[in-house]
């Protein structure tokens, strides 16, 4: 590990996860520079858990594009076929891909000559008595309503994308690279643009879930951004809400609202949001470095994850317009995400572009980042010391599982099977043990492993999880015993649940917001501030 470097080239840093303390925190949304101005390659996030109805398999979802209005047409937010998506898994402890997923996306035009790339109403719109010629009276203006991906209801998808699946083990000369789409067209979800063109979204939508044999499937397309979090107040320097603070200090919960599983105390400002996933589901036993399902107390059980976009290296314009770009064979990578929130919070500003264009073997050369994260002294002072903060160095070699060392090691409590020698580099990986079975919906927590609920963050990821808090609590202290007590264990932003109920099957997150239906949760707006009122009906939505 590096020393730290001088104060002033830190950034408003965390653990190596996130924080409340800073808005977009729980989630890479627009983190660095280069993706700041890239939005089709910014990861917003990662998630990696063990599925809730099958304790044989693993789901990941990769999440991109942040913050999309659900009714920004014409064109809506495809997917960007010039990007190479991966989803990567380490299996050996050395921090290198031993597995990776490759999603490739293509585009295709079906009504060149409609304004809009989604139409559709009923069983189709004619041409009326007085249509001027030359369109007959009686004519076909508007295609039927759009009920499927493909063949009959599907003539209204004027922009559609297709996608394949790759899986390739190995690196080098040995390895394996194998085809999941297994010849099958594979159609990405489009945005719900609303009920007269997509009259039954969540059938629709269901549509896009695939059966590659083999125990996967697979899902790509526009849902609902699954993250939750007061931005405004966290952006506005801290200026949290007092409903967000009942124990008399802003940012700081009460028992009460801290045991709060669906209720929020503040405004959801991704709240009617979209984003692109890309979700798989697939065998334990595709992933592990023997083939095996394993029990959590062997370190075989443990994998690491991540994302990456990735484009070509060169790209050079077409000289007529609308022409074909010529495009490198070689890509570079855009960016990626193990852990939530690293590069937004964490890494300076100077080194977020170097960050994402790096490979997590090599995220020593960043380690002065965490060693004494710049943001648990600024929570210290904002707090007036009211809030203490462990003495650095925050990540110890010699005492791994302490403090934050189990989000850059394979160490306990996430892997308390490995050795020393299995510890590997401090690496930016979200670690998931896939002997850890999934937690009953009745039982889960929202603030998952440091609630005792073992099958969440920062094991894997699960949609729910609450990160922000998790991550807020983690870089003032709390998974060092000494500092687990309050006011450290209650830090939070305020929300503590999505606007829109997960699922509980393949692909977890909810479908898309309605374009014509949809709505944004602004501060001080009463009625749509925790999940029941959804349920109910006090929150339109779709």
């Amino acid at each position: 590990m590096k020393t730290p470097v001088n104060h002033t080239r830190w950034p408003l840093a965390l653990c190596i996860a996130l924080t409340a303390m800073q808005p977009a925190q729980a989630a890479n949304h627009r983190e660095a520079p280069l993706t700041a101005l890239d939005t089709k390659a910014d990861i917003t996030d990662w998630y990696a858990f063990v599925s809730y109805n099958d304790p044989s398999k693993v789901t990941m979802i990769l999440n991109v594009d942040p913050l999309l209005e659900p009714s920004n047409g014409p064109n809506y937010f495809p997917f960007d076929p010039e990007i190479l998506y991966e989803m990567k898994v380490d299996n050996n402890f050395d921090a290198d891909e031993d597995i990776t997923l490759q999603f490739r996306f293509k585009t295709e035009n079906r009504l060149p000559g409609v304004f809009t790339g989604f139409v559709g109403a009923g069983t189709g719109i004619v041409a009326p008595a007085n249509s001027p010629s030359p369109v007959a009276p009686g004519s076909l203006i508007v295609p039927p309503a759009i009920t499927a991906l493909d063949g009959p209801g599907s003539e209204g998808l004027g922009l559609r994308q297709s996608y394949t699946v790759t899986l390739i083990k190995g690196k080098g000369a040995n390895r394996q690279v194998i085809d999941l789409t297994n010849q099958q067209k594979l159609y990405a979800v489009p945005s719900n643009v609303g009920p007269r063109t997509m009259p039954n979204y969540q059938s629709l939508a269901s549509q896009g879930i695939y059966d590659l044999g083999g125990g996967v499937s697979v899902f790509a397309g526009t849902v609902d951004d699954p993250f939750y979090i007061d931005l405004g107040a966290t952006f506005d320097t801290f200026n949290f809400r007092a409903a967000a603070s009942g124990a008399g200090v802003p940012g700081v919960f009460s028992e009460d609202q801290h045991v709060a599983e669906t209720k929020n105390f503040a405004p959801d400002d991704v709240a009617g949001f979209n984003v692109n996933a890309i979700a798989i589901e697939l065998p334990i036993a595709l992933l592990t470095q023997d083939g095996k399902q394993h029990s959590a107390g062997e370190a075989l059980a443990v994998i690491g994850t991540y994302a990456t976009t990735s484009r070509p290296r060169t790209k050079a314009y077409a000289d007529r317009p609308g022409g074909k770009p010529k495009l490198a064979n070689a890509y570079v990578q855009i960016q990626r995400m193990g852990n939530p929130l690293i590069n937004e919070v964490l890494i300076g500003t100077g080194d977020k572009d170097k960050f994402s264009m790096s490979e997590p073997k090599d995220d020593a050369n960043f380690a002065g980042y965490v060693l004494d994260p710049l943001l648990a002294r600024v929570i210290n002072a904002a707090y007036g010391g009211a809030v203490p903060i462990p003495t650095p160095p925050r990540v110890n070699p010699a005492n791994p599982s302490l403090d934050l060392g189990p989000l850059v090691f394979y160490a306990a409590p996430i892997c308390p099977g490995c050795s020393p020698a299995q510890r590997g580099p401090v690496a930016d990986l979200l670690r998931l043990n896939t002997g850890i079975g999934p937690t009953p919906l009745s039982a889960r927590k929202r603030m998952a492993f440091l609630a005792g609920d073992t099958a969440g963050f920062p094991n894997g990821r699960r949609v729910s999880d609450d990160v922000t808090d998790i991550a807020a609590q983690a870089v003032v202290g709390v998974l060092n015993p000494a500092f687990n007590s309050f006011p450290n264990n209650r830090v939070a932003d305020g929300v503590n649940a999505n606007d829109r109920t997960y699922q509980e099957v393949f692909p977890y997150v909810a479908f898309a917001n309605s374009g014509r239906q949809s709505r944004h949760v602004d501060p001080g707006e009463s009625g749509c501030f925790d999940a029941v009122s959804l349920a109910v009906g006090s929150c339109p939505n779709n």
